[in-house]
């Protein structure tokens, strides 16, 4: 639904000077789709007028024309803009500077409101009469009219690409790689945790991509930022030894024990037994998530992706004793049976 939030009275300054500028005559209410849905065209026109508006906005996408809309509201999708007597919607990724939206409605409301009034250039991405769609992006002008194609028939997985990140969601990253849109997938963003994209990647960003898979018939082509670099359970034996002492960040606190994650993509977990010289009833007694703490590596198991920490053993004094102490035992074994005694 369209929104005017607590700036409703400039807001409608802004529609009263689009409309005198373009002769739209329609109140400010009435900039409202017909069936109040995003993209929703037309619903007010003659049958004739109708067909005819269609068949303007069926050239212009065929032939990747730029046109100028002006925003006439907004609502969480995006802005709503009118056209030729037509109703169309530019979706907020589509914008050439897209916000990022963190907070609830009253944020997001207040970023897109500003566009209100404001004239854009802009092309079809996608027109769909029987469904009463007319959908717009300014970020399409940027590309040629064949940019999208051109691509889809070149691109290839194993690939590395340039993109610039075009829009944010809690399941990945959208990269705009010159016409076309790939997806990278939230758990293709890193080989470690990753609770939302906005963590490692901005809109506007440019980044490298590899490139997963690309399915021409439906224009969708899956990306990897992690693929770029090696998966860490590959190398872990040539990067660290038993006995080294490393830091190490709290990752999560379970009953019998804590995972402290060493670097991106590799974490290991310290035993109950492990954390402390005294005997403990639970782990969060001595470390929370987020703690920045020392650990001694006691195994490393990389084909099951599995290490063995230590807090306990990684405190200097009791570190020295244990090396001491592997090194009698590995010293003692070295001993042959008649040694003794001769």
């Amino acid at each position: 639904m369209l929104k005017f939030g607590s700036g409703m009275e400039a807001l409608s300054r802004y529609l009263e000077k689009a409309c005198r500028r373009y002769g739209l005559e329609e109140r400010v209410d009435q900039t409202l789709p017909a069936r109040g849905e995003p993209g929703e065209s037309g619903g007010h026109l003659p049958s004739a007028q109708l067909d005819a508006a269609w068949q303007r906005a069926a050239r212009i996408f065929q032939d990747g024309e730029v046109v100028q809309g002006i925003v006439t509201g907004w609502n969480r999708g995006g802005l709503l803009v009118r056209w030729d007597e037509m109703q169309g919607f530019v979706p907020a990724s589509q914008l050439k500077d897209a916000p990022v939206f963190v907070g609830e409605d009253d944020s997001r409301d207040e970023k897109l409101a500003h566009w209100v009034g404001e004239e854009l250039s802009l092309k079809v991405i996608e027109l769909d009469r029987g469904r009463n769609r007319l959908v717009f992006s300014e970020r399409a002008t940027i590309w040629g009219p064949k940019d999208g194609e051109r691509l889809l028939s070149q691109i290839a997985p194993g690939e590395v690409r340039r993109g610039f990140v075009s829009n944010l969601c809690d399941f990945g990253v959208f990269v705009d790689l010159g016409g076309v849109d790939g997806l990278v997938h939230i758990s293709e963003l890193s080989w470690g945790r990753v609770n939302h994209p906005r963590e490692l990647v901005a809109i506007g960003q440019e980044i490298k991509v590899f490139v997963l898979n690309v399915d021409q018939e439906s224009r969708r082509i899956a990306l990897s930022l992690k693929r770029l670099h090696p998966d860490p359970w590959t190398v872990v034996d040539q990067k660290y030894h038993l006995g080294q002492i490393i830091p190490a960040t709290i990752t999560n606190v379970v009953d019998f024990g804590a995972f402290a994650r060493i670097e991106d993509g590799l974490e290991g977990l310290v035993h109950i037994s492990e954390l402390a010289e005294a005997p403990l009833s639970h782990p969060s007694e001595v470390v929370h998530p987020g703690d920045q703490v020392q650990v001694r590596v006691l195994r490393i198991d990389s084909a099951n992706h599995r290490l063995g920490l230590s807090m306990r053993q990684a405190v200097p004094q009791l570190a020295e004793d244990s090396e001491l102490e592997g090194a009698a035992l590995e010293a003692e074994s070295s001993v042959s049976p008649g040694a003794f005694g001769q």
